[in-house]
């Protein structure tokens, strides 16, 4: 459902978005590429436990993230360690001059977004979260401790929306107008955002409280254990009845 969203969104020319549906978009990829990424890595774990093989967790609630730095560790995380035991790391990490280990973050995250696909909006999109890590670790780093936490979350939020519009883009002029609309303020409400939020309230909402560990701290409780198995059944059949009567849409990743 996020899919329908972000994509009707992101096919339309810049000329024809507006304030509030530039960032209507953004935040429906973003829920978007986080379910999906997700998904596929829970499918994968829970597939590989049927074998008896364990395979550890690849998000981590990446979404309720102080931070950029916090966002990267939970985000991808079998991706995010690769590069650093075995490019990061090797390079010299952070055990070196400031100025080697600025060359060696954005060598790093430049070669991240070039694994994605050879697009300037992948490279973009890298040594974006790359220039966002160093002035975390030179500039704000100690800022961000101080301020509370809600303001923390949504400066990290920002941040994170902004970079999922390059990485959603077809080419990097368009993920430029795209985000001139989103920085140009305007009351005008577009009937499209309307339609989509008559149409998939109930997915929006779930999606983003779903985003946060909730599901964890009410497994503990004993009513909802009792109910989690026949509740995940009903979620399990309204799953497939939706898919059935969806459209094809493959999983994100396929394309990478």
């Amino acid at each position: 459902m996020f899919a329908q969203i972000a994509d009707g969104i992101f096919l339309l020319p810049t000329g024809e978005l507006t304030f509030l549906l530039s960032w209507f978009g953004a935040v429906a990829y973003t829920l978007q590429i986080y379910y999906d990424f997700s998904g596929y890595s829970d499918m994968a774990i829970g597939l590989g436990k049927m074998f008896g093989f364990r395979f550890l967790e690849n998000f981590n609630y990446p979404y309720i993230s102080r931070s950029v730095t916090e966002f990267w560790r939970r985000w991808h995380i079998s991706l995010s360690s690769w590069f650093r035991d075995y490019v990061y790391i090797p390079l010299g990490g952070n055990r070196c001059s400031a100025g080697r280990h600025i060359c060696n973050l954005l060598v790093i995250w430049g070669l991240t977004g070039f694994w994605h696909g050879a697009n300037f909006t992948f490279l973009a999109w890298g040594l974006y979260f790359g220039v966002l890590l160093i002035i975390e670790k030179y500039a704000v780093a100690q800022y961000l401790d101080r301020m509370p936490r809600a303001l923390t979350h949504l400066y990290a939020l920002f941040f994170i929306v902004i970079g999922w519009v390059l990485f959603r883009s077809d080419s990097l002029s368009y993920a430029l107008g795209y985000l001139r609309v989103m920085f140009t303020p305007s009351r005008t409400v577009d009937p499209l955002i309307v339609e989509y939020l008559m149409r998939f309230w109930p997915y929006l909402l779930c999606g983003v409280v779903l985003s946060a560990p909730l599901y964890p701290r009410l497994a503990k409780g004993r009513v909802f254990a009792l109910l989690s198995n026949p509740l995940l059944g009903v979620l399990f059949i309204l799953c497939v009845m939706s898919l059935l009567g969806s459209s094809y849409n493959p999983f994100i990743y396929f394309r990478f």
